[in-house]
């Protein structure tokens, strides 16, 4: 049974991570935010801390994952405390989050759809702890963003290689990634079952980095273009190998991404959910600063609903977010919870930041003003990883499965 109130383990965990976003990140976010980038010196102290973007296994030099299960202990807490740790490193900023060195979201299909060997030459990487490192996922393309079965980027089969053409853009991290998990299709006339992930390395001939995007937030984090012109990539570098999709699973790159996607769906929700929470605590410190708030008058009497809605709304997203993560770790199927989470905090997000600026007015939008930043920064989190039109269909079709086998 999910249990709301954390364990003493994740409460300590989750007071540190604060304790971390307040004292490193928060200082760096507004400078960041201007010079689009985040200072070097800062990533290696987190290589040098054991920060990770994204779960590094152990095997691989990522230490004990925190939350995974030890001696008599059968229940998982790493996707729960890896959702405490992005709302938290989120409120922090989510830009110099994104930052962070690690396999980011090229690790869930590594190790989901990865053979050992593949997994080894991914995640061996990050045994480096003299330099920062970064995975990345190559999903999106120009023609499509949530309608994965528009994929077009393609891969041709030629003796021991697979030979990929297209064009991949918003992949976070992609271009100063180690390595990009790619998708691409064998036929397109398969749909959904012609897709493969590709493992690609930097330096793989045919692969280039196009245009970094100049955006309107989360400036601080690389967005990159990425270009495949007759990119050679071996066969080993399939992820799964091609008895995985031939015999093992059919649809297998659509479902190793829909994996990935139920994995991090919550984290990213987490992620909004942190920017809501950042967004309402300065709005309250800057009326407790400028209005006497108990006063009996109409507009304080809006303001103090506004506040608690906001309250509510901001509570309501991260609950929904713990029940898909805790569904993740005790291997319950959390499709439909992952996207309730995502959809719902990232209008919480909007809603927040919005409202805050509403209330500060002047304040809030002058430029270096925190609330103002997480406004431009909050409004991608409806968009990346599935639309909020794209959540919602989800759901409906797991509200309404007899419905639709029948129709």
């Amino acid at each position: 049974m999910f249990d709301f109130e954390l364990s003493p383990a994740m409460q300590n965990i989750r007071e540190m991570i604060h304790w971390f976003a307040k004292t490193e990140i928060r200082p760096l976010a507004i400078e960041a935010d201007r010079t689009h980038q985040v200072p070097r010196e800062f990533l290696m102290k987190l290589v040098k801390m054991g920060f990770g973007g994204g779960s590094i296994p152990g095997r691989f030099g990522g230490g004990k994952l925190l939350g995974e299960p030890e001696g008599k202990k059968k229940e998982s807490e790493i996707n729960r405390i890896g959702a405490i740790a992005m709302e938290e490193l989120a409120w922090g900023d989510p830009a110099i989050l994104l930052n962070i060195p690690g396999p980011g979201l090229g690790g869930p299909p590594v190790m989901i759809m990865g053979t050992p060997e593949q997994q080894k030459m991914a995640f061996e990487v990050f045994k480096d702890t003299e330099n920062p490192h970064w995975g990345a996922y190559a999903l999106t393309e120009p023609g499509f963003g949530s309608d994965v079965a528009a994929l077009s980027t393609t891969a041709v089969k030629d003796g021991d290689y697979y030979i990929l053409n297209g064009t991949k853009i918003f992949i976070t991290n992609g271009a100063r990634a180690d390595w990009n998990v790619v998708f691409a299709t064998i036929d397109k006339s398969l749909g959904r079952a012609g897709h493969r992930a590709f493992l690609v390395f930097k330096r793989t001939p045919g692969f280039k980095v196009g245009k970094i995007e100049q955006k309107m937030g989360l400036r601080a984090a690389e967005t990159a273009e990425l270009i495949f012109e007759d990119c050679r990539v071996h066969k080993d570098f399939l992820l799964g190998g091609e008895e995985y999709y031939e015999k093992k699973v059919k649809g297998g790159g659509f479902k190793g991404a829909m994996k990935t996607f139920d994995q991090t769906r919550p984290l990213v929700a987490a992620m909004a959910v942190g920017i809501a929470r950042a967004a309402y605590e300065r709005l309250v410190e800057w009326i407790n600063e400028n209005y006497m708030i108990n006063r009996p008058i109409p507009r304080y009497q809006r303001i103090r609903e506004l506040l608690v809605e906001m309250d509510r709304e901001i509570k309501t997203a991260r609950y929904l977010v713990w029940q898909a993560a805790w569904m993740g770790d005790v291997g319950k199927p959390n499709t439909k919870h992952a996207s309730m989470s995502k959809a719902y905090a990232a209008n919480v997000a909007q809603r927040v930041t919005s409202k805050a600026l509403e209330i500060m007015g002047r304040d809030g939008l002058e430029r270096d003003n925190l609330v103002e930043k997480l406004y431009r920064d909050q409004k991608v989190f409806d968009i990346f990883e599935g639309t909020g039109q794209i959540q919602r269909i989800v759901i409906y079709r797991r509200l309404f499965t007899k419905l639709y086998h029948y129709t």
